[in-house]
Order: structure tokens, then C-alpha cells, then sequence
């Protein structure tokens, strides 16, 4: 009976651990959605102007066009990585769960393993982040609203 309770009490103890990891396992899903929709978005607008660029008979009209497609491959670019480097976190945060429920079973140290792992972790989403906020300020930048605007100006 008392290797029971023990075991249960390990377990307990172990998915204390990882409580505060899968939280921010959610958070990031969240953001993987947001930057995945993001790119679909992206993509359709690349089509619709490509579409556009094959029936454009001006060569002012064209080079408009292609500058546009220059831009959102740019975006595309870069949400890419944002996604690749948002993933790479959650796959590292999973590692970092992993570890910890090994250690709780197996009575091992997973200290420097599971910081390392997460230093990792934290790395990769602040880069993704900020690759994620570079995307935003391009395609603000080359935001136009109404028939025949033009590009906002920079403040």
C-alpha cells in the first residue's frame, strides 16, 4: 500500500512540475495559429495578385504588381521563420516535460538539461516573436486602403 501512494504522490508531483511548461505550451499554439493564418492570408493575396500580373497589360501596372509579390514573398519569408522558430519552442518545451517526468521517475537530475533546454526555448521564441513583429511593420508599411491609394508614408 505505501508503494502505491508513493507512486501516485510521484506522479502528483511530477505533473506539478509541468503545469506551468504546458501552459506555455497553449500560449504558443495560440501564436502558431495566429502566424499560420497570417500566411494563408499571405499566400492568397500572392495568388490574387498573380492572377492580376498575368492580365495586366501596362508595364506601370506590372511593376506595381511585381513590387507587391516582392513584398509579400518577403512577408511569407519571414512569418516562415517565425512559424519554424514558434515551433522549434514547442517542440524544446515538450523535451523540457519530458525530462521532467523522467527525472521524477528515474530519480535522475535533469537540472542543467531542462534550463539549457529552456534558455533554448525562450531563445527561439523571442526570435520568432520578433521575426513575427517584422512581418507586421512591412505589411503596414506597405499598407494601402481605398481605390487607387498609394502606399501610407512612414512617420
Amino acid at each position: 500500500m505505501q508503494r502505491i501512494l508513493s507512486d501516485v504522490s510521484t506522479v502528483a508531483h511530477a505533473i506539478q512540475l509541468s503545469v506551468a511548461p504546458v501552459f506555455l505550451l497553449t500560449g504558443i499554439g495560440a501564436i502558431l495559429s495566429v502566424m499560420t493564418n497570417r500566411l494563408g492570408r499571405i499566400i492568397d493575396r500572392a495568388r490574387l495578385l498573380e492572377a492580376r500580373f498575368e492580365a495586366a497589360n501596362l508595364a506601370e501596372h506590372r511593376d506595381q504588381l511585381r513590387r507587391d509579390l516582392g513584398t509579400l514573398a518577403l512577408r511569407a519569408r519571414l512569418i516562415g521563420r517565425a512559424i519554424n522558430l514558434c515551433t522549434t519552442t514547442a517542440l524544446l518545451i515538450c523535451t523540457v516535460i519530458a525530462l521532467l517526468f523522467l527525472g521524477v521517475f528515474f530519480t535522475l537530475d535533469p537540472t542543467i538539461p531542462v534550463a539549457l533546454l529552456f534558455i533554448g526555448a525562450m531563445c527561439c521564441m523571442v526570435s520568432g516573436l520578433i521575426m513575427f513583429l517584422r512581418e507586421i511593420f512591412i505589411a503596414t508599411a506597405n499598407l494601402r486602403i481605398g481605390p487607387g491609394s498609394q502606399v501610407l508614408p512612414k512617420q
